[in-house]
């Protein structure tokens, strides 16, 4: 099984046939991986995607499963799955058998909305240090 070329925003789980299995340096946030790019890396459909998935509907956060793909923890039931790259390679491997994993995390192209918010974070920052030394 061979998925080559797979262009994925934030990062991809690619099946190679190199003969090694390798990781990058640790994800940021930012590098985990929705349902639509689990999909694609693991060539399956989403509904199969959604079975593999550690979840319940009537509780949130299920312990550690390793026969399952396990989502990154969420705050409420309405927040979307979100997984690691690693644990999709894990996933990859250990449960559906695929020899060769690797995963390659490609950086996102810069984003205007994401420079708002981080400069909105420095002000809200400069705004807290005032309000502290005021104290």
């Amino acid at each position: 099984m061979t998925i080559a070329n797979l262009a994925i925003p934030v990062c991809a789980v690619m099946i190679d046939p190199a003969p090694e299995f390798s990781l990058p340096e640790p994800t940021p946030v930012l590098g985990l991986m929705e349902v639509d790019a689990v999909e694609d890396a693991l060539n399956r459909s989403r509904a199969s995607v959604y079975r593999y998935a550690n979840t319940d509907p009537y509780q949130l956060n299920l312990p550690y499963n390793p026969k399952r793909l396990n989502p990154e923890i969420r705050a409420h039931h309405t927040d979307p799955l979100l997984f690691h790259p690693s644990e999709v390679a894990r996933f990859a491997k250990e449960v559906l058998k695929i020899k060769q994993v690797t995963i390659e995390v490609q950086n996102r192209a810069p984003d205007p909305t994401q420079d708002l918010l981080a400069e909105i974070l420095l002000e809200l920052k400069s705004i807290h240090q005032t309000l502290r030394d005021r104290s």
